[in-house]
């Protein structure tokens, strides 16, 4: 299993964390071995549909078989038996768009990174003091703006950010949320766009990804 801290490392050093779910296993592998080939060493993979679990588990197949220093995490992860099928099926990491306690204390009991998704100062506190978290989602992120994290983060010293849900494939979003204080930012729909999805349009993936890494790179 990997540690906690080499894939918060590989998280932060990426500094966009790609996510998305298709039904379709096929565009699910074909949708993975874009990102990587872009450069994407981290990504995670949404639990939102019937079919999630098993195409995750033909993705960790290909990791396995093709892409060995791939980091590959399960998000929207709410509830125990999430946790232990993914853990079974072998997620990296865990992502929850909530502060899911009993998620929470499995992650903690078997050592494994959770990022819990977080909207208040009230959960961000409540999940690094409960759950020894340092790193946690903002979600959503179109809704809290940068402003958030201006505000909060002097309160929270110890705890890394990434925002998701809405962020940008814009430069003036992106920057406005690193020099706000976030490590990374979380990208889903704005990146994986529904046609790229839709039209298997793989190289306009590819061009958006090697897009958002330069965006990123940029604002540091």
């Amino acid at each position: 299993m990997k540690t906690k801290q080499r894939i918060t490392d590989a998280i932060i050093a990426q500094g966009m964390l790609p996510l998305f779910y298709h039904a379709d296993k096929e565009v699910s592998l074909h949708v993975t071995r874009t990102l990587y080939k872009a450069g994407i060493r981290v990504i995670e993979y949404t639990n939102r549909g019937e079919a999630a679990l098993e195409n995750f588990k033909a993705l960790k197949q290909l990791q396995q078989t093709e892409l060995p220093d791939l980091i590959l995490g399960i998000g929207t992860i709410k509830t125990p038996q999430d946790f232990d099928n993914y853990a079974l099926a072998g997620a990296d990491f865990f992502i929850s768009p909530i502060v899911a306690e009993e998620v929470g204390h499995l992650a903690v009991t078997n050592n494994y990174l959770w990022i819990p998704g977080c909207m208040t100062p009230t959960e961000i506190d409540k999940a690094a003091r409960h759950f020894d978290v340092s790193f946690v989602k903002l979600f959503p992120a179109n809704v809290l703006g940068p402003g958030f994290v201006s505000a909060v983060k002097d309160l929270f010293p110890a705890v890394k950010m990434m925002p998701t849900g809405g962020v940008d494939m814009s430069a003036e979003n992106i920057n406005a949320w690193f020099k706000a204080g976030v490590v990374a930012v979380g990208m889903g729909s704005k990146l994986i766009t529904s046609d790229v999805l839709n039209e298997k349009n793989y190289n306009q993936l590819y061009t958006n990804t090697l897009l958002a890494l330069e965006l990123v790179k940029g604002a540091r």
